[in-house]
């Protein structure tokens, strides 16, 4: 199958998977299982690529199962935070906001705010597991295997990391503190640098194929999501005005790759 006949099955599959959610969504009055979905849509865009073009080759192999190993592992987790925690304050803000300001109801507000933009952006961030199985018959060389290397550090990275921030807010001693420990001594946001270590490195296992290289947007686009748009500012901007002593926390901490804290 040709490359752009995977990415048109692909993304098919993702469109009606989104609607459905969504329909189930209006019935919740919820929309933050889109969370989970956004890890697992991305263990099921692999799938279906090797469905139609997997002939067992180890470069796939390797795509498909490091993918799942993180989708899994963090859509598992955003489920069970998601019935932990209840809803996410960040989407209640965003359809408060549409439809004070824009008239708009929860179906609009959801459908174009939501699932509108979390598809696509799905889409084009798990573009290494879907390119860089076609033409996979090639012999892995330094790349990928840098790559690998750096997939399983990130998925370590963030799973250490969320297990560690868990461990923090369940103890009631840590009630309105700012969490300055573990890995999150030397990075404000380890969760999100895994994040983007796991698909760097699946961008390296993908770019030794033949259209790999095209799949650079995802990796790129993951990165600025996480640092500029809908990661680290929502949270920050929170913790701000929740936290006393985050501004100092901000002063002596990276806010993104591991860096030894700051004297100040």
């Amino acid at each position: 199958m040709s490359p752009l006949m995977v990415l048109a099955v692909n993304a098919a599959i993702l469109v009606i998977g989104f609607f459905i959610l969504w329909l189930i969504c209006l019935k919740t009055r919820d929309v933050t299982p889109v969370d989970s979905v956004w890890a697992l849509g991305m263990v099921a865009m692999a799938i279906t690529t090797y469905l139609q073009v997997g002939d067992g080759e180890l470069r796939q192999w390797l795509l498909l199962g490091l993918c799942a190993a993180w989708g899994l592992r963090l859509g598992g987790y955003m489920l069970w935070r998601w019935r932990d925690h209840g809803p996410d304050r960040r989407y209640k803000a965003i359809l408060f906001i549409a439809e004070r300001d824009k008239g708009w109801g929860f179906a609009k507000a959801t459908g174009l705010l939501v699932f509108a933009t979390q598809a696509p952006l799905l889409f084009a961030v798990c573009l290494p597991v879907q390119l860089g199985q076609i033409g996979a018959a090639v012999p892995l060389g330094p790349l990928a295997l840098a790559g690998i290397v750096l997939a399983i550090v990130g998925i370590i990275f963030e799973t250490v990391g969320d297990a560690q921030l868990v461990r923090f807010k369940r103890n009631p001693d840590n009630a309105g503190k700012v969490m300055d420990q573990g890995l999150w001594r030397y990075t404000r946001h380890p969760n999100y640098f895994g994040d983007a270590c796991v698909w760097w490195g699946l961008f390296l296992i993908a770019a030794e194929t033949p259209f790999g290289l095209w799949a650079i947007p995802g990796p790129i686009l993951l990165t600025w999501t996480l640092m500029k748009w809908s990661g680290a500012p929502t949270v920050e901007g929170r913790l701000h005005k929740t936290r006393p002593g985050y501004a100092d926390y901000v002063k002596r901490t990276s806010g993104f790759v591991p860096m030894p804290p700051k004297k100040i």
